[in-house]
């Protein structure tokens, strides 16, 4: 460049021309100036503004097309038809129990527990949620469920008009007729259908049936705590009737009472000092409903329970929703349950049991409650199933109830999680059949040296000194079992429980869930057996067989899942568990039963702290079944009390009625067969092994602290002999060779064994 072009370019200021055929962009600038005009703001909002006019369109046609039909809800409601295992009928439910009412006829306060329940803005919206709506719609689309809250409007609209089906086309229905039905009837008529339709429960339909199976009263005459908790009980019916409500449930709906009540404050429709003043209104027991006679209610009860539990997992829907598309609509539901296992434990419980029971001699026998479960661990159906006495009589179900302890029935599951874990003693042993723990009563478990704060003792007190993990199942010696979970880690513990089957959310892992003081149903145990009994395969107990309705089928998922524990640790606990039928707890009801006929059995006694609880739950190899006996208060809404003199028994231990039942029914149906084990410890593969026991005035086995039992100078029946003379199966051997696997307790039994928290 000359000077005069320099010049020239300052006067420009200072900027050279760019020379002819270059572009001054930087590289890669074309590129993005092709993105840029072909995505402009104004082509974006274009598309966006096309796209809603598209759907304002197609809304406009279906608003147009879509008319309200006519109301169905009653003509949906079928009788369901429940069968056995080999298709003959078990009973058919379904009538249909519901009487509408004006809504004049319903208390202005207790309308209002509904809206403030459900839908506060009820009174002045439009009939449609357009944001729930469209949030309910893209989870369909993407198959998360049903998530968000509808109208009053809406929900009327689909269980008088529609149905619960979870599908786009249904819920765009859903959305247009509630627009229309909003417009054509006024709002009482509106509220007046929902309140009529919906179901409550206790095959209860409309608000008259409840008030009258809930209260016993008329729907005018419902207070407004009662039309609270016929509110909240329609977020979940089931779950939420008092009579049969987990301690858990029964804390959620009376969280949700508290709610409408406060919603009502809200909304001002209740005076604050008048909602402060107000208690919960517990509901009175239910009725029995024709057809459920007998055990069939229960069956009944537990069969519509799993299928609702399928319908939630396939089809995302809630459990409101899923009782609705189950009680009363036309399936065919058959069940595992073989009918002639089903008639042998009947017939077991009535000759163990009650027959032997007389209340007008023994008020005590008033309160006895049996439940009880069968399994086939191959397969994992439930082939027969006790409840209770009478499904009219006794509404819950003993067989699925998890408010009682198992008591010692727990203890293989700290075996099986120290197997699992390959863990050792504090001095480095493993643990296993034979490692030897000190069975001294009421000696403080230790965690490396620190006392943990609890010395459970054992029954009555008996001391056993230095015994082999194999000898304390046998007599179920707390001390040992305690020590052991703390040895293995109470979270691992629990953790191997929750892989078993048991429901663990919410307990602590602390030393005294040795003592099984945790809750569990016959059911739950009975699974836990299972999986035992199948090497280790998860078994999950499954009534329902097939679910059809019309052209509709539901499949259940299979039973038998994968390892929940490996099969030699699963083996290992059945082999030392026939110790505890041949050799302890229970040899006197089952091992000399004269009824058995060569089947090789294992099991697990169990008795609760102050005898609240006895168990039993034992297998064969084709066969688990677990025996509960629960002493129930009927004039004390249920409370839990003792069984202490129950059948002319001081005391009902696991190794008694429960494991008499048992055995009445297991070798009544299942044939001679031994296990196919995989392990070289326990019971059922080596002689038991019997070290010197320290010498105690009772030797009995360690299932109840002595200071539940009443005084009394005759033994449990669950007392086995010490004498080796009356086992000629099992030949001592030589005392192991392992070193004591815990410390001795410097102190000795401390002056309260006993840690105040602990229950058995």
């Amino acid at each position: 460049m000359g000077r005069a072009e320099e010049r020239r370019a300052r006067q420009r200021g200072g900027h050279r021309a760019a020379p002819r055929g270059r572009s001054s962009r930087a590289a890669g600038e074309p590129g993005r100036s092709l993105i840029r005009r072909l995505f402009t703001w104004k082509k974006i909002l274009g598309t966006f503004l096309g796209v809603c006019l598209l759907g304002i369109g197609a809304f406009i046609v279906l608003y147009l097309v879509v008319d309200v039909p006519k109301g169905n809800a009653a003509a949906q409601r079928q009788s369901n038809v429940y069968k056995y295992s080999d298709g003959s009928i078990l009973a058919r439910d379904g009538k249909v129990n519901r009487e509408s009412v004006a809504l004049s006829k319903v208390p202005k306060d207790v309308q209002h527990c509904f809206v403030a329940a459900e839908n506060k803005t009820f009174y002045h919206d439009s009939g449609v949620d357009l944001k729930g709506t469209a949030r309910g719609l893209l989870n369909t689309l993407t198959g998360k469920g049903t998530q968000g809250g509808s109208t009053i409007t809406q929900q009327y609209v689909k269980n008088y008009y529609l149905n619960q089906d979870q599908t786009v086309t249904r819920k765009l229905k859903e959305l247009v007729i509630a627009l229309k039905v909003d417009q054509k009837l006024s709002k009482d008529d509106i509220l007046a259908g929902y309140i009529n339709t919906s179901y409550y429960g206790r095959n209860a339909y409309g608000i008259q049936a409840a008030a009258q199976a809930y209260y016993r009263v008329d729907a005018q005459n419902l207070t407004v705590e009662q039309g609270a908790y016929l509110a909240a009980l329609l977020q979940a019916p089931s779950q939420y009737d008092w009579a049969v409500a987990s301690p858990t449930s029964k804390k959620l709906v009376q969280a949700r009472w508290n709610y409408v009540l406060d919603n009502m404050v809200k909304q001002h429709w209740l005076d604050p000092a008048k909602r402060q003043a107000m208690k919960f209104p517990v509901p009175k027991g239910p009725k029995g409903t024709p057809g459920r006679e007998g055990q069939k209610g229960y069956l009944i009860d537990l069969a519509n329970r799993q299928l609702e539990q399928q319908l939630m997992k396939q089809e995302g829907i809630s459990q409101s929703q899923a009782e609705a598309e189950v009680v009363d609509r036309g399936w065919t539901i058959t069940l595992n349950v073989d009918r002639k296992k089903q008639a042998a434990l009947e017939k077991a419980v009535k000759t163990q049991l009650t027959a032997k029971l007389d209340p007008k001699k023994r008020k005590v026998d008033k309160n006895v409650q049996a439940g009880a479960v069968s399994v086939d661990p191959k397969t994992g159906k439930i082939v027969a199933l006790y409840g209770g006495q009478d499904y009219f009589k006794h509404y819950i179900s003993n067989a699925t109830r998890p408010d009682y302890q198992p008591a010692s029935t727990f203890k293989p599951v700290i075996l099986a999680a120290a197997l699992e874990e390959g863990a050792r003693t504090q001095d480095g042993q493993p643990i296993n059949a034979d490692t030897i723990y000190d069975g001294t009563s009421g000696r403080q478990v230790v965690d490396h040296g620190t006392k943990v704060g609890f010395a459970p003792p054992n029954e009555d007190d008996a001391n056993y000194g230095n015994i082999t993990v194999q000898t304390a199942m046998n007599k179920s010696v707390n001390s040992v079992f305690a020590q052991m979970g703390v040895d293995v880690g109470m979270d691992k513990v629990m953790s191997t429980a929750d892989k078993l089957g048991m429901n663990t959310k919410g307990m602590q892992a602390v030393p005294a869930q040795t003592l099984g003081s945790m809750g569990a149903s016959p059911l739950e145990m009975a699974g836990v057996y299972a999986t035992f009994d199948n090497h280790g395969k998860k078994v999950t107990p499954t009534i329902v067989k097939a679910a059809e309705q019309k052209n509709r089928t539901v499949r259940m998922p299979d039973p038998v899942g994968g390892q929940a524990i490996s099969r030699e640790a699963a083996d290992t606990v059945t082999s030392v568990l026939t110790g505890v039928v041949d050799d302890g707890t229970a040899r006197a009801s089952v091992r000399d039963n004269p009824a058995r006929n060569g089947q090789q059995v294992a099991g697990k006694t169990g008795t609760s702290d102050k005898d609240k609880s006895a168990w039993f739950t034992g297998y064969t190899p084709d066969l688990v079944t677990s025996v509960g006996l629960f002493g129930e208060s009927t004039s004390q809404n249920g409370k839990h009390v003792p069984l202490y003199q129950a059948g002319g028994v001081p005391r009902v231990n696991g190794g008694g009625f429960p494991a008499q039942i048992w055995a009445a029914y297991t070798f009544g149906v299942t044939h001679k067969a031994e296990f196919d084990l995989d392990t070289t410890q326990g019971a059922a593969v080596q002689p038991s092994v019997t070290p010197s026991v320290t010498p105690s005035p009772s030797e009995t086995p360690s299932e109840t602290p002595s200071s539940s039992a009443p005084p009394t100078s005759e033994s449990p029946s669950e007392s086995p002999s010490q004498s080796p003379s009356q086992s000629p199966s099992r030949t001592p051997s030589p005392t192991p060779s392992q070193s004591p696997s815990t410390r001795q307790p410097t102190g000795g039994i401390t002056d309260n064994p006993l840690h105040p928290n602990v229950q058995q």
